[in-house]
Formats: structure tokens, C-alpha cells, sequence
């Protein structure tokens, strides 16, 4: 089964820019998406409803602001979970999740600290919430993935400069700190697990050409109950569909180890 996760930065905008046909070549089994900025009002029949698909969206009470979606095709029965039992959290679409008979897949958008202290203190009350929920996940036993755009590089393979940023958000070490106890309590970094040495982005500010000189953070990310099997992960770098590359993974579920 492949999985692939997407920040969009606004879902009318990625489909100007060819998201249609990138998902076409892309087929992922499920897709989560992120920033979607969008909700059933201003998006298009064929985007709200897409043929194959069915969706579950949470789109921010604020128009034109944040929001997830989570996409499963048709030959994978599923139900769906919206939010995550935080106010302001599900008051901006933060979460959204599917369930399907073997496994559950979830769309989730951490907040962004890098406008200044209010926002940063924002991003660590959702990390303090996220942490249990996220715990409560891997405790329940179920094959579970939960993907999207966390905003956080974890290590120093996982940005460009490191150094350098080390006093920004997305790069502090207490946001670093809650990543590696996540993977401690059994969490997989799917993208590294797959590729324990390589050096990949997801991310490129588009100032400065950052994207062509390949100065960017890995900040999207599939974490994977330890009874997922990765069979291979990979950054589509050149999709061009936002600031942000699609990410994906092939699994399997490990039969000994399914969910009753």
C-alpha cells in the first residue's frame, strides 16, 4: 500500500499547478493532505468529491486558512475521525484521520513558530497535546501511520544549515527533544528508516532560490507504529505542486502483529 503525505499551500493553488496529474502518475492508496486552505464552498466539485476517492476533510473555521483532508480510494473501505479533541486545534482543521480494516492513517498540520513568540508558544501548546495523543495511538496496538507537515527538522541531516539555525523554530532544541522521544516510545521516522543515510528535504523557503540551491529542512514526515513494515520511502522533490515536496511510503502490514 502506498501512503503520501502533502502540504499543498492551498489546494486551488497546487492544482494550478498540476496536482490533478501529479496524482494520476503519483496513485497513492491514501493521501494526506495539509494547508489545504480551502473548503467545500470554494473548491470545485471534482476536488471536493473526486472520483474513487473518498475524502474527509477538516477545514479551519478561519477562510482560507490551514486545514486538513484525508483521501482514500474506493477499494479501501474507511471511516473517519475528525480533530483530535483540542479546541483550537480543531477549530483550525489540524487533524483528520481514516480507518481502515487494518489500519489507520492520519493527516495532521503542527503549527508554525517562526512569526514570533506568540506563535511558538501556540506550536509548543499543540506539542504538549499532540505528545499523548500520539502515545494513545502507538498504545492502542493498531497499525497506524500519521502523516504531514510537523514543522520540525529533527536532526542535523534533516537541514541544510544547521548551526545557523539552531535559535529558529522548526530547529529549537526542546522541538528536537519532543521528536527523538517520539521515535524513543516506538515511533518510525518512516523517510529514515527507508533511507538511513540520505540527505533529502521537503521543504525550501522561496526566498533566496532556495529550492534550486537545495537549501531546505525535512519537515514532513510519516511516523509509523512499530507493526508497519517500510518497504520504501521517497521526497518527490521535483513535483512543484507547493513549497513543500510529496512524501511517500510503501508498506505492509506485519500479519503476525495485526490488530484484532
Amino acid at each position: 500500500m502506498k501512503i503520501t503525505t502533502l502540504n499543498a499551500n492551498g489546494l486551488r493553488s497546487a492544482d494550478r499547478r498540476g496536482f490533478r496529474d501529479w496524482l494520476a502518475r503519483a496513485a497513492p492508496d491514501v493521501l494526506c493532505l495539509q494547508e489545504i486552505r480551502a473548503d467545500q464552498a470554494c473548491l470545485e466539485p471534482a476536488l471536493w468529491a473526486p472520483p474513487g476517492w473518498t475524502c474527509a476533510w477538516h477545514s479551519a473555521q478561519k477562510k482560507g486558512y490551514s486545514g486538513t483532508a484525508v483521501w482514500v480510494r474506493d477499494a479501501y473501505p474507511a471511516t473517519f475521525t475528525i480533530g483530535s479533541g483540542h479546541a483550537r486545534g480543531d477549530a483550525e482543521g489540524r487533524v483528520a484521520g481514516a480507518h481502515l480494516a487494518d489500519l489507520d492513517v492520519w493527516s495532521v498540520y503542527l503549527p508554525s513558530g517562526s512569526s514570533g513568540p506568540e506563535r511558538q508558544a501556540w506550536k509548543y501548546e499543540y506539542m504538549d497535546h499532540m505528545g499523548p495523543w500520539l502515545a494513545a495511538r502507538l498504545e492502542s496496538g493498531r497499525p497506524t501511520l500519521v502523516c504531514g507537515d510537523i514543522n520540525i527538522a529533527h536532526t542535523a541531516m534533516d537541514i541544510k544549515n544547521a548551526k545557523p539555525n539552531e535559535k529558529n523554530s522548526g530547529f529549537l532544541p526542546d522541538e528536537r527533544a519532543w521528536m527523538t522521544r517520539l521515535f524513543a516510545s516506538g515511533w518510525q521516522d518512516v523517510f529514515r528508516v527507508a533511507n538511513p543515510d540520505t540527505v533529502a528535504y521537503s521543504w525550501w523557503s522561496q526566498r533566496g532560490n532556495a529550492r534550486a540551491n537545495d537549501v531546505g529542512w525535512r519537515i514532513d514526515y510519516l511516523f509509523a507504529t512499530p507493526n508497519v513494515r517500510v518497504v520504501e520511502s521517497f521526497i518527490e522533490r521535483d513535483a512543484s505542486l507547493s513549497d513543500h515536496a510529496p512524501v511517500s511510503a510503501v508498506i505492509r502490514i506485519e500479519p503476525s502483529r495485526r490488530a484484532g
